[in-house]
């Protein structure tokens, strides 16, 4: 079966390489990655590599970066002495792993080609490897079950769409899933999938979200202060913050907002498009809309001061959360079109009313939380976006009260961090008393 999934994964390779050197030719996209990702990486870093144990954690991208840095924060609490790799698979990730935890070495994870694999693994020659939510690379697992290198799982999930690719190709998965240690999950239905997909029960544990640590850990006074400094705004602006955006939902937020300026003529707009690159296009849009007067946070970067714009383009990644501390209410993206939603916790962390479409597939457990506090409201087009919004900014009380308790249920859900970090240790006590 692996010489199979390898003849696959060659094909793959070869279709998708157009693709790619057309994009880092047009970009600059995955220049940096590219050449890591194949292994080429100078001997130099390999030797920064110093401390004990050697804990090699992967993130794929900024979503299970969040998700990691708690758990690194504590293991470095408990293992003072500790060498921490931290692996990315996107570039955006690796950019914000830098910005929020404390490692050793930032590596890029290699392409699951075998003889790529085997030589990352024996150089970097960690003591455990963590694997932040669910990406199951065949190669690469059997290649540490090889070496004898336990694997672990923390804040691991299984979406509806996961599921149903991995379920088509079970007999597969099941021995994959085998060579992992334990998996630590976010919820029972995620346990639920993977004994459905033959994982042991025994190895599998429900221990929550650890971006809730994060999260709540993150929102401070002073990063609000931050933001809103460089924004040029005040506490008194109410704001629109719409984030993680995708190609068809702008359109919709800015006729909500055109729509919205006729009741409430104060208000501003952030438009945070999930993809930084497609800040141009967005930009694009709002000028088609009539909103001549918009800055970009590249422009205010480079040295350009807001003078009271009202529709901002938010073309840089990293600023996502502090953001969301300036809204008066949100739209989360990636749900009026099918794109399974987008992280809600980030905004509810910050005491805010979140609305979102109906397609929040990958965030169901989330979705269900917010909305038993009343702080997450589920809308089907636009409209009802506006009618939404007006309804709340029309009785401030309620949608304080609303937001207050979805910061409550994000604070009250805290403690997966540490969790996941207590399993690792055990592992790593475990096997230094079998050594």
């Amino acid at each position: 079966m692996y010489v199979l999934y390898n003849i696959l994964l060659f094909i793959a390779a070869l279709l998708a390489l157009p693709y790619y050197a057309l994009k880092m030719m047009l970009t600059g996209k995955y220049r940096k990655s590219l050449g890591p990702k194949f292994g080429l990486t100078g001997p130099e870093l390999f030797k920064e590599m110093k401390g004990s144990p050697r804990i090699w954690i992967h993130a794929v991208s900024v979503g299970e970066v969040t998700a990691a840095a708690p758990v690194v924060a504590s293991l470095k609490t408990h293992f003072p002495e500790v060498c921490i790799i931290l692996s990315t698979s996107t570039e955006t990730g690796q950019e914000m792993a830098r910005r929020i935890i404390t490692a050793t070495s930032f590596i890029y994870y290699p392409l699951d080609i075998p003889w790529v694999v085997r030589k990352v693994i024996r150089s970097v020659k960690p003591d455990i490897f963590i694997l932040t939510e669910t990406e199951l690379w065949p190669n690469f697992i059997r290649t540490c079950r090889e070496q004898g290198i336990q694997i672990i799982m923390v804040n691991g999930r299984i979406s509806p769409r996961s599921f149903q690719k991995y379920a088509m190709t079970r007999f597969f998965w099941k021995d994959i899933l085998n060579m992992i240690g334990e998996m630590g999950v976010i919820s029972e239905i995620d346990a639920e999938r993977l004994k459905a997909l033959g994982m042991l029960p025994s190895r599998i544990h429900v221990m929550g979200n650890a971006k809730y640590d994060s999260l709540a850990a993150k929102a401070s006074p002073e990063i609000q202060e931050e933001i809103a400094r460089r924004l040029n705004m005040t506490k008194d602006d109410r704001v629109i913050v719409a984030g993680s955006t995708h190609d068809g939902e702008e359109k919709i937020i800015l006729t909500v907002y055109r729509s919205l300026l006729t009741t409430y003529p104060d208000f501003k707009l952030i438009i945070i498009p999930r993809h930084p690159e497609r800040g141009q296009a967005v930009l694009a849009l709002a000028r088609e809309a009539g909103f001549n007067d918009c800055i970009t946070m590249t422009e205010m970067n480079g040295g350009r001061r807001r003078t009271g714009e009202p529709v901002i383009v938010i073309d840089v990644i990293g600023e996502l959360f502090k953001l969301y501390s300036l809204a008066t209410v949100v739209f989360c993206g990636g749900s009026l079109v099918p794109r399974g939603g987008q992280n809600i916790l980030e905004p509810a962390a910050w005491g805010k009313v979140i609305f979102y479409g109906p397609f929040m597939e990958d965030f169901r457990d989330e979705k269900e939380i917010l909305e038993k506090t009343g702080a997450g409201i589920t809308i089907g087009s636009g409209e009802e976006l506006l009618d939404g919004i007006l309804t709340l900014v029309s009785d401030p009380d309620s949608l304080a009260k609303r937001g207050d308790e979805g910061r409550k249920m994000v604070v009250k859900n805290m403690g997966a961090a540490e969790r996941y970090s207590a399993m690792i240790q055990s592992h790593l006590i475990r096997n230094n008393s079998q050594h």
